[in-house]
């Protein structure tokens, strides 16, 4: 991986850059800066963010930090598309953590997360059936995870709410997760209430989590 001094020429494609209060995580409700890089390697079947696939700009590596630092905010979340398909992103995010910003990173749990440095909120989606992507998982991503990361299921029916369960109990022991789990229903297609209610029925140790972006801004804006 390429060092201070030399790193700063790297490029990224970025597909946008934006600040809004922060939809999704236990970070939820706090001003954050998003940086969404361009490019995913999965298709999922209810992806929102389908603009990112192809769609960007490169950036060097020194105007993105120059950018993200313009809005004078501690608070930052790497995203996608998937963001660990750029080679240049480990160092992204390590510059971010060492000028002194949190720094989330959400990916789709496919790709090695060891890739990051561990002073990251490594945030993975682990695909539920509905996704059509569920078999692209790596789970060895969950073993790999620590105590500052967050496991997410986004789900959209009872067959992937069943699936989220018997990942929790094949994966856990008697004393639960050992990070905090998200339970998110597909905006539109799955009620909250409805899945608050199983969530309730099973006693499970997970956090129900509501996209608050769509909430506040409605479920098609971009840039927020």
């Amino acid at each position: 991986m390429a060092r201070a001094g030399r790193d700063i020429d790297l490029t990224l494609k970025v597909n946008e850059i934006f600040y809004s209060i922060q939809g999704e995580s236990t970070y939820a409700g706090r001003p954050c800066v998003f940086v969404r890089l361009t490019g995913c390697n999965l298709r999922c079947s209810y992806c929102d963010t389908t603009y990112a696939y192809q769609d960007g700009d490169v950036w060097s590596l020194k105007d993105l930090l120059a950018r993200v630092g313009s809005y004078s905010c501690g608070l930052v979340e790497i995203t996608g598309g998937e963001p660990l398909l750029q080679d240049e992103t480990p160092t992204l995010a390590r510059r971010l953590l060492d000028a002194g910003y949190r720094v989330l990173v959400e990916t789709n749990g496919s790709i090695n997360i060891e890739l990051l440095d561990q002073r990251c909120v490594r945030i993975v989606d682990f695909k539920c059936p509905s996704s059509g992507e569920a078999d692209k998982a790596d789970w060895d991503n969950w073993h790999r995870m620590g105590p500052e990361d967050q496991a997410k299921f986004v789900i959209s029916n009872r067959t992937d709410y069943e699936f989220a369960v018997h990942a929790l109990k094949r994966l856990c022991d008697n004393a639960g997760p050992r990070f905090p789990v998200l339970f998110s229903p597909v905006f539109g297609a799955m009620e909250p209430r409805t899945l608050a209610e199983w969530i309730l029925e099973d006693s499970l140790p997970v956090r129900l989590q509501l996209q608050l972006h769509k909430l506040i801004w409605g479920p098609v804006a971009r840039g927020v």
